[in-house]
């Protein structure tokens, strides 16, 4: 794997993006490929789900040793999970500490994610987020938090208390607000109690595809219900543009936060912005640019969490420039244009929400029922 001085996705970050890679396994690690990724392809950064990590894990003979450690030691199902991932996750961190260093904790951060089935408990999600962060000793580790209303009053407490935050699973840009918020409020308590904010990071993962897919099936379902030729083609028109419109939206949000009095004053101090982060950028229609999600969305202070199959793409054939404020005002009318179209943003907005919390809740369900049954396999009889 190698990558030419002129290959697209090495020049993101002259337009202030940072690649992230949505992929973790102890195969990339032990192999080297990480780090040969972090060389070839400029990966500054892991994020992980559970998802990812029962993709990982089920079925494959390469964690069997330390399951059957955990065995002998006497250890729960769940605390088998822990050592896995926990350890998958410290060797990240320890391969990105350079890059965590050379950037002066900008990038080589990774993300681990609270259990997912805590996303309407605020106290349980912050004492896990505690337990993690301190059982994996990383600076450069980021604990995912649910962007949920319930998941923010988490983040600020967590924020105070010197934990690095993944706000994750953020659709609406009134979610995203809430969140960048959250962070603000967070870092002033820890400033008002002498506290340092200077080595606090925080992104905000803002999600694309699925809101398109879930948008791109309405507009179907609207196009096929009438035969008026005008309508027919003012819904085809907005197919696969409301998630990137979306996105540019909330950009512009941040730039109004970043403006304001109480986030200057925490500038001032050597506060850190939370980055916007665009996940789920792998497109899901064929009929859409594979790296539309890439192109689209480039500029300053934001990071890219691509799958591998979209780092390989972007490395083939982005088209860099700075985009993320080009054509903003068409962004906003196609965004309050939708309602009159049939469109009820707010609504696919809490829809995705709650299918993003079952999305990682079945896969983590899955990944233990896997564990259980390899624990039965490998047990001394």
């Amino acid at each position: 794997m190698t990558a030419t001085a002129d290959s697209p996705i090495l020049h993101l970050k002259d337009y202030g993006q940072s690649v992230w890679m949505d992929n973790l396994s102890r195969d990339i690690l032990q192999s080297g490929e990480l780090a040969n990724l972090i060389e070839s392809r400029d990966v500054h950064g892991i994020t992980s789900n559970p998802a990812i990590f029962e993709k990982a894990i089920a079925g494959n003979a390469i964690y069997d040793a330390d399951i059957e450690a955990g065995i002998r030691a006497g250890q729960s199902v769940d605390a088998i999970y822990e050592s896995l991932v926990f350890d998958d996750i410290r060797n990240a961190c320890d391969v990105l500490m350079p890059i965590y260093n050379a950037s002066s904790g900008v990038d080589g951060y990774v993300s681990l994610e609270v259990p997912p089935n805590l996303a309407r408990d605020t106290e349980s999600t912050l004492r896990e987020a505690r337990r993690y962060y301190a059982a994996i000793q990383r600076p450069n580790l980021m604990i995912k938090i649910p962007g949920t209303p319930e998941g923010l009053p988490a983040v600020e407490a967590a924020i105070r208390e010197g934990i690095n935050v993944n706000v994750t699973l953020l659709f609406s840009v009134q979610s995203y607000i809430d969140t960048f918020w959250a962070y603000i409020r967070g870092l002033e308590a820890r400033a008002a109690a002498g506290q340092d904010v200077r080595n606090l990071a925080s992104v905000a993962s803002f999600f694309l595809s699925r809101i398109d897919s879930k948008i791109d099936d309405q507009l179907d379902e609207l196009i096929a219900a009438t035969d008026d030729a005008n309508r027919q083609a003012q819904l085809t028109a907005v197919k696969g543009k409301v998630a990137i419109a979306n996105a540019k939206v909330a950009y512009q949000e941040y730039k109004t936060i970043i403006g304001s009095d109480r986030w200057q004053a925490l500038a001032a101090k050597g506060a850190r912005v939370q980055r916007l982060l665009w996940a789920s950028t792998s497109t899901k229609n064929p009929a859409y640019s594979d790296v539309m999600y890439v192109d689209e969305l480039i500029g300053p202070d934001t990071v890219n969490t691509l799958p591998p199959a979209t780092i390989e793409a972007c490395a083939d054939h982005c088209n860099v420039d700075s985009r993320i404020e080009a054509d903003v005002e068409a962004a906003q009318a196609l965004i309050a244009a939708l309602d009159s179209l049939g469109i009820n943003l707010d609504q696919v907005m809490d829809e995705l929400l709650e299918e993003g919390i079952d999305k990682f809740i079945k896969p983590f369900d899955t990944l233990m029922a896997a564990l259980v049954t390899k624990v039965q396999h490998l047990s001394p009889a």
